[in-house]
C-alpha cells in the first residue's frame, strides 16, 4: 500500500504549527509520530492535503516540575523518553506502566504522549484496506449514515484504545490546547466525546500541547491486555486510584479503556468501594459492576461475551493489586 500525495510542513516552533493549521484549514491535520497516521492513510482512512508535523518544536517536549507540585509534561515528549523519566516514573509509576505498555520499542521511540491521547478511534468494519471496505456499504466514519457495529445506533461507535488516558484520567489529569486564539485546559476526561467519528473536542486550528498531572497522594494500578504484546492493541485496558487506605479509601477512581468511543468511568464500581472499602466482597461486586455497565457492545474485535468476562477479571485483578499497594505502602503516586 502507497500513502497518497501531500505536502509536508515542519514547523520549528508552535507558532508556526499553528500558522500552517490556520492557512491550511480542514485540509491539514497533525502528524506526531505518525505510527496510527500513516497507516490510515494508506488504508485512505484519511486523506489529507498537508501534514504538519510537530516532531521538531522542542517546546512541546518538555517534563517540568510546576511552582503547585504538578508535573507539565509536554504532548510532544516521545514514549520511549517519558518511559526513561525518572521524576515521572518515581511519582506515577501507574503511568509508567501504561507508557511501557504502549505497542512495541519501535512505536514508543516514535509515538509521542499527545499522540496517544489523540489516537483514531478503530473499528473492525473500518479499520481494513480500501479494497475490503468498498466490498460492503459505509459507514458513519466513512461515507455513510449506518454504523455496522450497532445497527440501531445514531452515532459511530469505533473505540478508543489510548493506553495512557484511563490512568491519566484517574489521575485527574488536565490537558492544554493552543489555537489562534489562545490556549484553554480543561480536565482530560472533558477532552473526549462518546462518538467514534468527532471523538475529542480538539478543533482543527487546535494543538495538544501538554498534559498536567496535579500532586496527588495515593497510589494507582493499570492493567491491560492484548492478543501480542507489541504488536496488537489492547482488548481491555483498566487503570485505578485510591487514596487514605483500603479499609475506607478516601476517594476512588476506576476508568476502563478500549471499550467504548472514550475512556469510561466506573461510577457505579466507585461508590461500592467507597462505601465499603477494598474487601473481597466489594471488590467482586465493583468487577462485576463494571461488567454490568459496559452496555451495548460488539464488533470490538473481539466478541462481546468475551470483552465483558475480560473487563471483570481485570478489574478484580488490578483491584486486589490496589488494595495489596495499600496495605503494605508500596508505589505511592506521590
Amino acid at each position: 500500500m502507497q500513502l497518497p500525495r501531500f505536502e509536508y510542513i515542519r514547523p520549528k516552533n508552535l507558532a508556526e504549527g499553528l500558522a500552517a493549521l490556520a492557512e491550511h484549514g480542514d485540509k491539514a491535520v497533525i502528524m506526531s509520530g505518525g505510527s496510527d497516521l500513516l497507516l490510515n492513510m494508506k488504508y485512505r482512512l484519511t486523506t489529507p492535503d498537508v501534514l504538519v508535523s510537530l516532531s521538531d518544536i522542542a517546546e512541546l517536549q518538555t517534563v517540568e516540575e510546576l511552582t503547585d507540585g504538578s508535573l507539565r509534561i509536554g504532548a510532544g515528549c516521545t514514549l520511549t523518553a517519558l518511559a526513561g523519566n525518572a521524576m515521572l516514573g518515581g511519582r506515577y509509576p501507574a503511568l509508567h506502566d501504561a507508557i511501557y505498555s504502549v505497542g512495541s520499542r519501535h512505536v514508543r521511540n516514535v509515538g509521542t504522549l499527545g499522540g496517544n491521547l489523540c489516537l483514531d478511534t478503530r473499528c473492525w468494519y473500518t479499520n481494513q484496506s480500501e479494497q475490503w471496505r468498498c466490498s460492503r456499504e459505509g459507514c458513519l466514519k466513512t461515507d455513510s449514515d449506518i454504523c455496522h457495529a450497532i445497527k440501531s445506533a445514531d452515532r459511530c461507535h469505533a473505540i478508543n484504545s489510548s493506553d495512557t488516558a484511563p490512568v491519566l484520567i484517574a489521575l485527574d489529569a488536565e490537558v492544554i490546547l493552543a489555537g489562534p486564539d489562545g490556549e484553554r485546559q480543561l480536565p482530560l476526561l472533558d477532552f473526549y466525546r462518546d462518538d467514534g467519528v468527532e471523538h475529542t473536542v480538539r478543533r482543527p486550528d487546535e494543538v495538544l500541547v501538554a498534559v498536567i498531572i496535579p500532586p496527588v497522594s495515593g497510589h494507582a494500578v493499570f492493567a491491560k491486555l492484548a492478543q501480542r504484546v507489541g504488536l496488537d492493541f489492547a482488548a481491555g485496558s483498566f487503570a485505578a486510584f485510591a487514596a487514605g487506605d483500603g479499609a475506607k479509601p478516601d476517594a476512588i477512581r476506576l476508568v476502563i479503556g478500549s471499550v467504548a468511543a472514550m475512556p469510561k468511568v466506573l461510577a457505579e464500581s466507585e461508590r461500592l468501594l467507597t462505601e465499603s472499602g477494598l474487601t473481597d466482597d466489594a471488590i467482586e461486586n465493583a468487577a462485576l459492576a463494571a461488567r454490568q455497565s459496559l452496555g451495548e457492545l460488539t464488533s470490538l474485535f473481539t466478541p462481546a461475551g468475551y470483552k465483558r468476562r475480560l473487563i471483570k477479571t481485570l478489574v478484580r485483578d488490578a483491584l486486589l493489586e490496589l488494595r495489596e499497594q495499600m496495605d503494605t505502602g508500596l508505589a505511592n503516586t506521590s
